[in-house]
């Protein structure tokens, strides 16, 4: 295992959330956790430099990451830790901290420069652009659920996805819930055009046995459940997090933008999912 598992706290709830889903992770993986605190001084218009009665930003970073810590110490005593408060911009500052850890972990939503709406801005930027596997988790998470689900489709961006929920599966010790989602595309222009549905169904779960036969192969201990759903991607991989203790889907997105880079397969699960979500970015869609 290379690297730590870098951790974005703040104090709030969602960060709270995110170090125990994050020290659990690093107890089964063997790696160590590093909490790092931005602080961000030009969001609030606030000087540089701290005046004379000390810098209120910079203490709360302080406070924030001895309250992880101490979450985290509590919680999995074993694990090495470590802490680090940085200035710049938050999304920024984790995106580029991404290039040295074994994933990012990070609150669905937080204060002060982790605040943003629904998922919130931090946790989109970085889940948009970081080479490494993205974990967002919401307050007051806790699993034990017994199922990693997975979202697969026909694209090469899902390997890397399988691969790590192969990984947590076998970690955890749970099943492995790989989810197809397929629809019948529409041709408002020619609509006399028709299709065997059973037909389509049974090609689709060929494309998925097809996907996971290379990572079955390497994971042989983990126990593997098919679904193939009729429906839209975002309705079946939310339908799943409701029985799972961890998400996760590949992202497409190859735009400019960190929404137009996350996807929007991948955007909106971490809108609506109710367990933790791993976005993982393959290669070609960095």
């Amino acid at each position: 295992m290379s690297g730590p598992i870098i951790v974005g706290t703040d104090g709030s709830p969602a960060a709270t959330a995110a170090v125990r889903w994050a020290v659990d992770d690093a107890a089964r993986r063997g790696c160590p956790v590093r909490f790092v605190s931005v602080v961000d001084h030009w969001a609030y218009g606030i000087p540089k430099f701290p005046t004379s009665g000390g810098d209120p930003l910079t203490a709360h970073a302080e406070r924030a990451l001895s309250a992880a810590e101490a979450a985290a110490r509590e919680r999995q005593p074993d694990v090495k830790i470590s802490t680090e408060i940085i200035e710049g911009i938050p999304a920024r500052v984790l995106r580029d901290k991404a290039k040295e850890a074994v994933e990012i972990v990070l609150g669905s939503r937080g204060l002060g420069g982790f605040a943003g709406v629904v998922v919130g801005s931090v946790s989109s930027h970085v889940a948009g652009h970081a080479p490494c596997p993205v974990v967002v988790v919401r307050p007051g998470w806790s699993g034990e659920r017994g199922e990693i689900a997975v979202g697969v489709d026909d694209s090469p961006e899902c390997e890397p996805a399988l691969a790590y929920a192969f990984e947590q599966a076998r970690a955890h010790g749970d099943t492995l819930r790989a989810v197809h989602a397929w629809q019948l595309p529409a041709h408002p222009l020619a609509p006399e055009i028709t299709y065997d549905v059973e037909e389509v169904r049974e090609a689709r779960q060929r494309v998925t046995r097809e996907k996971l036969a290379d990572p079955r192969r390497r994971y042989p201990e983990v126990p593997v459940r098919e679904e193939i759903v009729y429906g839209h991607p975002v309705d079946a991989l939310v339908q799943a997090s409701r029985g799972a203790d961890l998400l996760v889907v590949g992202s497409h997105g190859r735009g400019a933008l960190g929404a137009a880079m996350l996807g929007s397969v991948s955007r909106g699960v971490l809108h609506h999912a109710e367990c933790p979500v791993a976005v993982v970015r393959s290669p070609s869609a960095s």
